[in-house]
């Protein structure tokens, strides 16, 4: 991050404060260019993402649940997005790191404000994901954390309010995020002809980092004006969203139409990232998602992502490589590669136009 200034080019606002200041309209630097806006009157209610059940996983080989692979490969090829049932993670781990963020959130400013990060780090207590200069904004605060590997912690950004329990909570959270993750990393691998750990390995084997981010998306009196986060695909390996299962706001573009996700309760929602677009060779695709927001109720989801060790160069896989399908994408490291959302904020699709083979 050494590229990046030392303090934010613009002012800091908490969206959280700008909501319970009873203001009636938005601040400009929120308001989205119209093609970029919200339209509830046309995003498809009727179709939602493919809900998978991977029980049969937990019990015996990937193998033995042939239906199962199948049902996961279909939806990384045909959406980039699926649910996720009966994944192993205990619904009371669910409900306590979800409800201990959410507490978190509520908390006093100046509580809350001792985390907060700087263009420097992604660690810490947010309100902008880019740092460029009078960007658009998204109304929602976060609150990001490096978990995996240990090494790269920065342990002051750790939350000690409400309760150093939610650390504790965060830890054991994260732990279980990781070993379904290497699950799914298994199976994409096996249906993309490779060994069972071939994204295990490449990813960087027992180093493989891992992140979290707790979006918080206040009430906002123009939701159809501005975004809680703007269309992007992920820079990472593998998300596994816990959404707010209360209030919907996931919307996932499929043939240039956005569909609002309906969250299954308990389900995990996951996703493909922009380093298994690469690593696939576009065979599995990382697609655009955003999150909408609403006048009546504050929402709050938990992003985990799962990625490459930072210092690896990811490329397409030289056994997805042929002369009918050359070599799509130049090796980057994620270091590398992540930093453009750090500069830019969501952008689209942008970021990975930029790795295309010449």
């Amino acid at each position: 991050m050494s590229c990046m200034t030392q303090q934010w080019l613009d002012p800091i606002v908490r969206v959280q404060t700008l909501s319970e200041s009873g203001l009636h309209f938005i601040p400009n630097n929120y308001i989205k260019p119209v093609v970029d806006r919200p339209d509830s009157d046309n995003a498809l209610d009727e179709i939602n993402l493919p809900v998978i059940d991977i029980g049969g996983f937990m019990n015996g080989s990937l193998e033995s649940s042939e239906t199962t692979m199948l049902a996961i490969s279909n939806a990384c090829k045909e959406w980039g997005f699926f649910q996720v049932v009966n994944h192993g993670v205990s619904n009371e781990l669910i409900r306590k790191t979800k409800d201990m963020w959410r507490e978190f959130f509520h908390l006093p400013m100046e509580e809350k404000t001792t985390y907060a990060n700087l263009p420097t780090t992604f660690e810490g207590y947010g309100s902008r994901l880019g740092v460029k200069r009078d960007a658009i904004l998204d109304w929602g605060d976060y609150f990001f954390l490096q978990l995996f590997p240990e090494s790269v912690r920065s342990h002051d950004k750790w939350p000690k309010v409400p309760t150093p329990l939610l650390s504790a909570i965060t830890e054991e959270y994260s732990k279980a995020l990781m070993n379904l993750c290497k699950l799914l990393t298994q199976v994409l691998s096996l249906n993309l002809g490779l060994d069972k750990s071939f994204i295990w390995k490449a990813f960087g084997e027992e180093e493989i980092g891992s992140c979290m981010r707790v979006n918080y998306y206040p009430k906002c009196p123009q939701p159809g004006l501005t975004l809680g986060l703007s269309a992007h695909s992920d820079p990472g390996g593998l998300t596994v969203l816990m959404p707010d299962y209360r209030v919907k706001g996931l919307q996932v573009r499929k043939n240039d139409e956005w569909i609002t996700v309906k969250p299954m309760t308990d389900a995990f929602i996951v996703n493909v990232g922009d380093q298994i677009q690469v690593l696939s060779n576009a065979i599995y695709k990382s697609v655009e998602h955003r999150v909408t927001v609403n006048s009546t109720e504050e929402r709050l989801s938990v992003a985990f992502f799962y990625n490459p060790r930072g210092d690896l160069p990811i490329g397409p896989a030289q056994e997805l490589v042929n002369p009918v399908r050359p070599a799509l994408y130049k090796p980057v490291t994620f270091n590398e590669y992540r930093l453009y959302m750090r500069k830019e904020g969501p952008s689209g699709k942008s970021q990975i136009e930029t790795l295309k083979a010449e």
